[in-house]
């Protein structure tokens, strides 16, 4: 396996061979986010073979990691934001999604059905309609 130097210096000789490519073309054509991630299922490509509930089950565990990631690396709570994440799980998955963001210092959850949303999960709620907000008192 790699060392960090060596793909620290690989991935800067990348960049500086593509650089006027990238430039014309203004996007970039080398990096980690061009790489394609093959999940399993399995023994089975997730792609393809996956439910739909498995696919969102390995998208929020992606996020969660990277989440956990920059935590232990920044040694601060990073701000999570789950935007409408809850309306694609059963009650069930969602309160294990409660659990498992629970020790989260700061948590940005939206939802377009407030019920979606574990009674758990505990904070301030605005209600946002028209382009106006409003604080939603608690256990409304």
């Amino acid at each position: 396996m790699p060392e960090i130097e060596e793909l620290t210096q690989a991935l800067l000789g990348a960049l500086g061979d593509v650089r006027e490519a990238e430039i014309e073309r203004g996007q970039c054509l080398v990096g980690p986010h061009r790489d394609d991630l093959v999940l399993q299922l399995g023994e089975l490509p997730a792609k393809g073979y996956a439910s739909h509930g498995e696919s969102w089950s390995f998208a929020l565990g992606l996020k969660l990691a990277a989440y956990r990631l920059l935590r232990h690396d920044l040694r601060e709570d990073p701000v999570l934001i789950l935007d409408d994440v809850f309306a694609e799980l059963d009650a069930g998955r969602r309160e294990r999604l409660a659990g498992l963001i629970a020790d989260c210092e700061q948590v940005i959850i939206t939802a377009a059905v407030a019920e979606d949303i574990p009674a758990s999960l505990v904070g301030a709620s605005l209600l946002v309609t028209r382009g106006s907000v409003e604080v939603v008192p608690p256990n409304e």
